[in-house]
């Protein structure tokens, strides 16, 4: 039986948490969740594996591929494959939580 995608959040997350709900050798499912977090400056996110995001509750900035984009709760994002992105801000008044399937 699988966990509630709402529940067992600590109040306290120094780092975003990110807790892998299924794996295969093609396809990753993670919930994370974020509480004002952002990316460290500079930093750009390179991943081998297209990502697909749903944001859940909170909201979310990210640039990718120089673009702005904002999240707001229902809002997915396509991330292809080597696409350059970061996070540039979450929200600081509630928890963040993001659904993200990688696959290739």
């Amino acid at each position: 039986m699988g966990m509630n995608i709402f529940q067992n959040i600590p109040n306290d997350l120094p780092e975003e948490l990110v807790s892998i709900l299924a794996e295969s050798d093609s396809i990753k499912i993670e919930r994370i969740i974020s509480d004002g977090h952002a990316s460290p400056k500079g930093f750009w996110y390179d991943q081998e594996q297209d990502e697909w995001i749903v944001l859940l509750s909170g909201s979310a900035i990210l640039t990718v591929a120089d673009e702005r984009v904002e999240l707001n709760p229902g809002d997915p994002l396509l991330i292809s494959a080597h696409q350059r992105h970061r996070v540039e801000s979450t929200s600081s008044t509630e928890k963040t939580i993001w659904l993200a399937v990688f696959f290739n």
